[in-house]
């Protein structure tokens, strides 16, 4: 809608002599803009998307009687009145094509010619049957974008075959626009046994290409971006890796765009080249404008993206690499080990939550166990009660929790397997015995509590990183702490590892649990058990690998660069008022050098803002996160702590406010809610970026650019 007037029945275009203005983004002004228009479906869209994808076009704003000139301007409180009355719009029409046939009078036939012929070169005209062409597909594409945008699947619920496609709800909403009257679907009512099976595909992978070029665009016209992947994801049998891209868009907010899933098959250094390949010749994005990288992954596919990570680092220096606060540090850093022990811990903590999700009933049945095994400790017992109620299994202290609950969750389990009164299900009873199996295994406990008195040391600092810009700001100065205390674990592993499998021993013995190794050493090194103590079998695979995996991660992940990038913090006027007593910290902005305008002023413009924010008004509520700093009008005086903040705000370390983390929210939905046999790499993009303001008209063009002649098969 940006080339065009949004008023209803309105054909104004940008290419025509009326001017096109904006919508305004004050909440108020835009809301009586949408109203005076009549436009029902922009009524749910924020003042910051009509400003950036609708118009509407001089021809809907009063003008002074005695003005000779066309509207080329309105005013900061203009307000759109013309459209009720269709004589008073014709008559505004038909006043304002006066004026402007005066106007051009006077400026020559000749100009005007010239600029017709530019119009006419730049749309030549159709012939009627492209134009029915053009309108059939225009159909076919709504329709697509309809049920993709409901997540409604396309094709037939019982296709089994992965190149088989069935039309069973494309096919049934086409045939309901017909009967409607649709007469761009008379072809497709006459080529209805032809190609239609080819022809949804093709449609597919342009209504794919032109939302992720509309994305892309987006991306590229606001610079510097930030490249994020998620956990791998099953399609067809394949696997994925899912691609975010976060940027700061023209308006100062926080951005994070899902950008399409990227096939995952091939050895680490080919999948990595390959990978970079496409994002950057078929996707089209500019990595030399990437600063920050952020991945998510489980141990089995660590290596590939580490591999991956460690390409993106080579080829391109700035995107340095971070975190991201979707998921706590200490999950994070598990989920990385390749530990058979750690990846038991994991995947059986991912079981619980799902298992005690089923019913309300199943989490009273944790309850009851609890107080069972705490008869006489009423606080622990309330405090443990409170803790199911959270996903506790996703928390800081996780492992910590699990220890406590470890005795109770074995009695639940036990007991919703037994199933003596027949209030389960087969499906429970079953997912009971298999955590029951996973708890009861000497192997689960050993690296729970390794696992425990590791993540403790992290536990503060993981916890800040993911808080308020003044908890980042500290926690970036408390790294070389935690990382001496990791150095101290790792320099004397021999007697920590003593200290921890007496505790592992003395709980299994509690729970009656015999210390053993690992079932599947034993099932596949039976000759060797007998020259093979636990305790030194643990040691030398489970807690000396668990503490330099960590140790090795938290050094990479926090690098200097990125800790200096996280002291620009400092910016924010909540934390330079906690810091007045200090002075600006210039070197650490030095990290973003390259990419500031004017660096040789960079210490005078630091000196003013320190300045201005040190002097706090009475009453005044100062700025405490990085988006409201953002926000401030006047930080457009200072371009240098713009350029700055908003490097801050592409890096992934720094969680999104609620408003603008969207993106993340809808795949995981899609992927959640969506039966496997329904998933599709295409149209998931366009269910997730369903607010991108894309446009059927351009996916008309690109389609008969990409497939030639369709008119004639038709």
């Amino acid at each position: 809608m940006q080339n065009q007037c949004a008023a209803p029945n309105c054909t104004s275009l940008k290419s025509d002599l009326y001017s096109l203005f904006r919508f305004p983004l004050d909440a108020e002004r835009c809301k009586m803009w949408v109203e005076k228009c009549q436009r029902e479906d922009l009524v749910d869209k924020s003042p910051e998307h009509l400003f950036r994808y609708y118009r509407l076009c001089a021809k809907h704003f009063e003008t002074s009687d005695d003005s000779s000139e066309p509207v080329t301007a309105i005013k900061d409180d203009a307000i759109p009145t013309i459209f009720d009355d269709p004589n008073k719009l014709q008559n505004a029409q038909v006043k304002r094509s006066k004026e402007m046939d005066e106007d051009t009078k006077t400026r020559g036939r000749k100009k005007i010619k010239s600029s017709q012929a530019e119009v006419d070169k730049e749309e030549p005209k159709t012939t009627p049957e492209e134009d029915t062409y053009k309108n059939y597909l225009r159909s076919l594409f709504e329709a697509l974008v309809l049920l993709g945008e409901q997540n409604i699947p396309v094709t037939s619920s019982n296709t089994t075959e992965q190149d088989s496609v069935g039309l069973h709800n494309f096919d049934a909403l086409l045939e309901y626009r017909m009967s409607c009257g649709d007469e761009g679907m008379k072809k497709y009512n006459a080529n209805k046994d032809g190609s239609s099976s080819l022809q949804l595909k093709q449609l597919i992978e342009v209504c794919e290409k032109c939302i992720r070029s509309k994305v892309m665009e987006d991306v590229k016209e606001n610079g510097f971006f930030s490249l994020i992947t998620d956990d791998l994801v099953k399609i067809s049998d394949e696997w994925y890796l899912p691609v975010f891209l976060r940027y700061v868009d023209d308006s100062n907010y926080q951005r994070e765009r899902f950008v399409g899933f990227l096939s995952f098959d091939g050895d680490a250094d080919v999948l990595a080249e390959k990978l970079l390949s496409e994002m950057i010749n078929e996707w089209g994005l500019n990595m030399e404008k990437c600063r920050g990288q952020a991945h998510s992954c489980s141990g089995t596919h660590f290596a590939k993206i580490k591999a991956f990570a460690a390409k993106v680092t080579e080829k391109y220096p700035l995107a340095m690499l971070t975190v991201r606060p979707t998921q706590a540090l200490n999950i994070t850093l598990a989920n990385g080990m390749a530990l058979s022990g750690v990846q038991l811990v994991m995947c059986t903590l991912k079981k619980i939550e799902s298992f005690f999700n089923q019913s309300p009933l199943l989490r009273l049945e944790l309850e009851h166990a609890i107080s069972v095994i705490y008869p006489e400790k009423e606080e622990k017992v309330k405090e443990l009660k409170e803790t199911c109620c959270t996903g506790w299994t996703k928390r800081h202290d996780a492992f910590e929790v699990t220890l406590d609950l470890l005795e109770a969750l074995l009695l639940c389990v036990d007991s919703v397997h037994d199933n003596e009164d027949l209030r389960w299900s087969d499906q429970i009873t079953y997912n009971a015995l298999e955590i029951s199996k996973a708890l009861a295994d000497f192997e689960f406990i050993m690296a729970l509590v390794v696992l425990k008195n590791t993540m403790i040391l992290l536990r503060a600092f993981g916890k800040n990183i993911e808080g308020e810009a003044s908890d980042i700001y500290f926690a970036a100065g408390s790294v070389k702490a935690v990382l001496h205390s990791l150095n101290e674990v790792s320099d004397n592993i021999d007697v920590y590892h003593e200290f921890w499998t007496e505790e592992a021993v003395n709980l299994s013995a509690t729970m009656e649990i015999p210390v053993e190794l690992p079932r599947s050493l034993l099932r596949k090194h039976p000759s060797e058990l007998g020259s093979l103590q636990p305790e030194n079998y643990y040691k030398e695979h489970l807690s000396i690998p668990l503490v330099n995996h960590t140790l090795k991660e938290v050094t990479e992940l926090f690098s200097d660069d990125h800790l200096k990038a996280l002291r620009c913090l400092s910016l924010v006027p909540f934390v330079v008022e906690l810091n007045k007593a200090g002075q600006p910290e210039e070197e650490n902005m030095l990290v973003f050098k390259n990419d500031i305008p004017n660096p040789g002023s960079l210490a005078a413009e630091l000196h003013c803002w320190w300045v201005k924010w040190n002097k706090k008004g009475k009453g005044e509520v100062l700025l405490s996160s990085l988006q409201e700093t953002l926000q401030q009008a006047d930080v457009k005086f200072f371009p240098n702590m713009l350029a700055v903040l908003r490097l801050l705000g592409v890096l992934p370390t720094l969680a999104l406010d609620i408003s603008c983390d969207v993106a993340f929210k809808r795949f995981k939905m899609y992927m959640q809610n969506t039966p496997d046999a329904a998933k599709s790499k295409s149209l998931a993009l366009l269910n997730i970026n369903n607010d991108v303001g894309y446009d059927l008209d351009s996916m008309v063009e690109v389609y008969m650019k990409t497939y030639p002649g369709g008119d004639d098969a038709l």
